[in-house]
């Protein structure tokens, strides 16, 4: 049995409405640790311990970071994270209550991945956030899941932060012989890589992150995102922080579920009726979730 769970996929009457469109929910936030994540951590897991790997460890204090976690334990094999100082006591709690031995180290997740990259012994395997092949093939088993459902929607919509989800789905619309059907890719203001990218026509490097969206906080989308782009029709979208922090409260409200401004990103092209779903009768939503974030946390950033 693969560590991940088959989520459900429900049609949304409130953002229905709101867009004016037919808007279906993939609720990935169900899966056991929080996020979509655990799809393709769990197959990489799976498969590094098939090669021998007697340690896993990860570099990231969010939720892939937290995947990691949860798949070492269900596995029974000890899990090291490295977190930046960033990293808040709720991340640190939650990686805790996994088993994982949590590492603090530098002031930005490059730093704690340095680090993070010189522990590697000859018996343990590192687990990248979005930047692997194992991850794209695991994380597109939620499009699977979608071609077998029978729905086929005009239009996916998700949200980018390296781009690992993105990968994923491209890769499983692919491989369903859905190639045509677009990618909606939100990133915030402040965290947009790709959208930069995808602008110049080559890989940027953004100098800084200063979304609170850190889950989207990736200075640079994996090559692998960027090619995507030249080879699947995708809709670039940029919104801000407080859409995405409006998104959230919102879906809290309508669907009882609290998800993270990275996952609030892609919601609010449904709530904000965004011009870019224009054409498309019906999209479905990758619910990706968020584990580390908490109701008062999003109150105090709202208020802020």
């Amino acid at each position: 049995m693969p560590l991940h769970i088959e989520t459900p996929q429900i049609p949304s009457r409130p953002l229905s409405l709101l867009a004016g469109r037919s808007v279906w929910l993939k609720l990935d936030a169900l899966q056991p640790p929080g996020s979509f994540k655990i799809r393709g951590v769990g197959l990489a897991c799976e498969v590094h311990r098939r090669r021998g790997a007697r340690r896993f460890v990860s570099s990231s204090g969010g939720n892939a970071g937290l995947a990691v976690a949860y798949a070492g334990r269900m596995l029974s094999i000890p899990v090291t994270v490295v977190v930046p100082e960033t990293t808040s006591d709720r991340a640190k709690e939650l990686l805790a209550l996994e088993a994982a031995e949590v590492v603090v180290h530098g002031a930005s997740w490059q730093e704690a991945n340095e680090l993070a990259l010189s522990m590697i012994g000859a018996s343990d395997a590192f687990l990248h956030p979005f930047d692997d092949p194992l991850l794209w093939q695991g994380h597109a088993t939620m499009i699977d899941e979608v071609c077998q459902s029978g729905l086929k929607p005009d239009a996916i919509v998700l949200s980018v932060g390296g781009g690992g989800l993105l990968s994923g789905v491209a890769e499983g619309l692919h491989r369903n012989g859905w190639g045509q059907v677009p990618i909606v890719a939100v990133e915030t203001e402040g965290a947009a890589s790709l959208h930069q990218s995808m602008v110049a026509g080559r890989l940027v490097e953004l100098q800084k992150i200063t979304s609170i969206a850190t889950s989207l906080g990736a200075k640079r989308v994996c090559e692998r995102a960027f090619q995507w782009s030249s080879e699947h029709p995708i809709r670039s979208v940029v919104v801000s922080d407080r859409a995405a922090l409006s998104a959230c409260t919102r879906f809290l409200d309508d669907h009882r579920l609290l998800v993270e401004p990275a996952c609030g990103a892609s919601l609010a092209l449904a709530y904000d009726k965004a011009a870019e779903l224009e054409g498309f009768g019906t999209v479905l939503v990758i619910v990706c979730g968020g584990a580390t974030a908490t109701l008062g946390q999003i109150k105090q950033w709202s208020e802020g």
